[in-house]
């Protein structure tokens, strides 16, 4: 049954162009609050252009995760990120749409599967992976190397991010910092961390959301059939950097869940 009953809620779509994106009056938006959850050494100004586009008809936070941003120092925990998200809801009046990318979407998977009663819908993007041994080795020896130089990797990961987002995204980027000494708290937490259990703890709404050439794709079939009310998005031309790449593309997804959500929710009680 519950199987027969997956094959009505969940969908998959393929963005092809922007024009297959509805135009922005076309949207039915009532305004529910928004928090967005950032990446692994980032900070909530990675969601500069995303909040700009957002913030005319939806309350806003762009939160910052311990140990990276205005939190940098912060230790970084699973319960750590789950409550900076929940501070972010509870200060937005108790309910949201939660929207992550990479690190911030495991975050906002663990937030909702524990607070479903303030999560009103989930977007989470870029991170469709189970964390493992692979994925950890190569962020461990990223480290290693970015630690070994004499400015921490500052200047590597500066020149890295400008080269692979807009200069208008970059740089308010760079301006709240790079966390790379955050990277062994984040991989001592993910070592315990099911992304996939707990999607399926999570009753209320979900989008997956990948760049067709993210490398965080790669088990994005057993994530998507975990959700009890899934859609799978991909976005043709995008990496894992998606919503900094493709901003006004992220931006009318987050503004579409955020629309369907309310309705989502009453369907169901």
């Amino acid at each position: 049954m519950r199987a027969q009953a997956r094959q009505y809620l969940c969908r998959y779509v393929e963005m092809h162009a922007p024009s297959a994106f509805r135009p922005w009056g076309a949207l039915v938006v009532d305004g529910l609050p928004i928090v967005l959850v950032h990446g692994i050494r980032l900070s909530g100004q990675m969601w500069s252009e995303v909040v700009d586009l957002l913030s005319g008809s939806h309350r806003v936070i762009a939160a910052d995760l311990p140990g990276h941003g205005h939190r940098r120092g912060e230790r970084f925990t699973i319960d750590s990120a789950i409550g900076a998200v929940v501070d972010a809801v509870d200060e937005l009046g108790g309910r949201a749409l939660v929207a992550g990318m990479s690190l911030g979407g495991y975050a906002a998977i663990a937030a909702a599967a524990r607070h479903p009663d303030r999560v009103a819908g989930l977007v989470a993007a870029g991170c469709t992976v189970r964390p493992g041994l692979l994925l950890a080795m190569s962020f461990r020896l990223a480290h290693r190397a970015l630690s070994s130089l004499p400015d921490g990797g500052d200047a590597l990961s500066s020149r890295m991010l400008r080269a692979a987002v807009p200069n208008s995204v970059a740089e308010p980027v760079l301006a709240g910092g790079i966390a790379t000494e955050v990277i062994p708290d984040v991989l001592a937490a993910a070592a315990d961390f099911d992304p996939v259990a707990d999607l399926a703890r999570y009753p209320g709404p979900t989008w997956l959301v990948n760049g067709r050439h993210d490398h965080f794709r790669a088990q994005e079939a057993r994530f998507f059939g975990a959700c009890r009310d899934g859609r799978l998005t991909i976005v043709p031309g995008a990496g894992h950097y998606l919503p900094m790449t493709h901003a006004a593309e992220f931006a009318r997804l987050v503004l579409d869940a955020a629309a369907c959500s309310p309705r989502l929710a009453a369907q169901r009680t």
